[in-house]
């Protein structure tokens, strides 16, 4: 990994970054409501639902958008694969005509329109619904934006919701669009696989970022004694923890995922779906040497601390054990008794001078024999 010169990491922005989206919702479900109740649990928005779509075989692709549910039709019942991407869950009418339109179960509308489901599968009757986390590193931030991806995956159509208009599916499209690879002569099941694969690559990226992160606060730890240095691993631990709940259940998802007995999946995907779980375990290994790293440096960082006062405490220590016996000195001739001989000499300020610095040179030197300073 490419070390960086220093770390610019904003303590107030990654608590920004943390909040919004993660544990501010703007609806609560409400108490005893019947299930598959479409209600979004998400952040408040205003904005336009978009759903566009790629439709393709081997020889044609079309791609545009809707304007209306009900042009979604004819796509429920086509002999082509089409991919229906819905970005914006905060209309639950136009998600729950979309599940009239492909037959989606009320649960999985449900769990749909819920930002704040953990990465799960569930197998339905004609389709498979799979919940994923997607990822991206904010470079001004210094934190970790998180997006709930859900897949719908049917016999000729995959279907993916999400509530922030950003993803890591672009080159899927591009491959889509130019005909890269063997995705077109493949079914649903095989693009399933290509979007959690993309997925799964971009936490790569977010790795690499959160690593840079890393060696720059352990080099720092080791060069600056600083309260800011505790907060640069707090943070990181805390953004590592988000990247370890998000990821961690994926292994769970995807071993079921290709361990299904389903037949929407072909037996000659099945073998990229392990590649892609092997993939997941690599993030997991990961994201647990990064905690373990983490740890060793707060343990640095308290070691530096603690050598740092105990330096300070030796100093001083040393500074006070000279000066008892000069205090001793000065204070035996300080109490001014009248038969005091020494007071009568007339080199006896020189001589006792002399003799309280041949003290406290005899001490540095023993204190160096001794190796204590």
């Amino acid at each position: 990994m490419k070390k960086k010169a220093k770390s610019s990491r904003s303590v107030n922005s990654r608590k920004k970054g943390r909040i919004v989206g993660r544990f501010v919702h703007s609806e609560k479900m409400s108490a005893g409501s019947v299930p598959g109740t479409l209600m979004h649990t998400g952040e408040r928005k205003t904005e336009e639902v978009i759903t566009r779509f790629i439709d393709y075989d081997e020889t044609d692709l079309r791609e545009g958008r809707f304007t209306e549910v009900k042009e979604c039709l004819p796509f429920s019942t086509s002999s082509s694969v089409t991919w229906i991407d819905v970005i914006g869950l905060h209309d639950v009418k136009q998600v729950g005509e979309i599940g009239e339109v492909f037959k989606l179960h009320p649960l999985m509308l449900e769990d749909i329109v819920s930002p704040g489901q953990r990465p799960k599968i569930e197998v339905y009757d004609g389709s498979i619904f799979i919940v994923l986390k997607m990822l991206r590193y904010l470079e001004e931030e210094k934190t970790i934006d998180i997006d709930q991806v859900s897949l719908v995956i049917g016999k000729n159509f995959v279907i993916t919701f999400q509530e922030k208009p950003w993803d890591v599916l672009e080159s899927l499209r591009d491959r889509l669009r130019h005909s890269k690879g063997r995705i077109r002569s493949r079914g649903a099941d095989y693009l399933a696989y290509a979007i959690i694969d993309a997925i799964v690559d971009g936490y790569f990226a977010v790795l690499e970022e959160i690593g840079n992160e890393i060696e720059v606060v352990e080099d720092l730890v080791v060069k600056v004694v600083s309260p800011s240095i505790m907060q640069e691993i707090h943070g990181l631990k805390r953004e590592v923890l988000v990247l370890r709940r998000s990821v961690w259940p994926l292994r769970e998802v995807l071993g079921a995922f290709y361990r299904d007995e389903s037949d929407l999946i072909e037996d000659q995907t099945r073998m990229y779906l392990r590649d892609v779980y092997d993939h997941s375990i690599q993030v997991i290994d990961t994201i647990e040497t990064f905690r373990d790293l983490l740890s060793g440096t707060m343990d640095l960082y308290l070691s530096s601390i603690s050598n740092r006062m105990n330096e300070v405490m030796k100093v001083l220590t040393i500074i006070a054990t000279i000066f008892i016996p000069l205090t001793f000195v000065a204070g035996l001739y300080g109490m001014n008794f009248k038969h005091m001989p020494e007071l009568q000499f007339p080199w006896a300020y020189p001589a006792v001078l002399l003799l309280m610095a041949s003290v406290g040179g005899g001490m540095i030197l023993y204190f160096r024999k001794k190796r204590w300073i």
